[in-house]
């Protein structure tokens, strides 16, 4: 397992490092405009970067929090470094933040063959709510809507 540093996005550096990890993970990756939209709603839109030992960006996840839930956005991790324990990582801080904000459940979308998501998302409680048909594109394929529950004994 990989012992990451999380941090909150801070510089505009941090926001080229996202775009470089969603160019090669996502068929259709946010644009840097739309980063910089987002890091002005810093009430409720949130992102995290996860670097190595040597400081190398090697995964992210983007979230909002809306009234008592957390959104999560986008969570990606670079190829070479997946399987390497960062995706858990970013998504217990993500949930622990979340939960130390107010919020008692999370959602996301993820494609429906997506099975190593699937399973990370599974693992840390997630349940499949819905399906969202023909959600992504390039290629065509429906999304599963999964959602979490807190529980009050729940620590994240």
């Amino acid at each position: 397992m990989m012992d990451c540093v999380i941090r909150a996005v801070r510089a505009e550096q941090d926001i080229e490092d996202i775009l470089r990890i969603e160019s090669v993970t996502f068929t259709r990756p946010w644009t840097r405009e739309m980063y910089l939209s987002e890091l002005e709603h810093h009430d409720v839109a949130f992102f995290y970067v996860a670097r190595d030992p040597v400081g190398e960006a090697v995964g992210f996840c983007s979230w909002w929090l809306v009234l008592d839930e957390v959104h999560i956005n986008n969570l990606a991790v670079l190829p070479e470094h997946r399987r390497a324990g960062v995706a858990t990582q970013l998504l217990d801080r993500v949930l622990a933040d979340g939960a130390a904000r107010g919020a008692h459940r999370a959602t996301l979308e993820v494609r429906r063959s997506n099975e190593p998501a699937l399973k990370l998302y599974e693992k840390a409680g997630f349940r499949v709510a819905g399906v969202r048909r023909n959600y992504y594109s390039h290629p065509d394929e429906d999304a599963l809507v999964l959602w979490r529950e807190r529980s009050p004994m729940d620590r994240s």
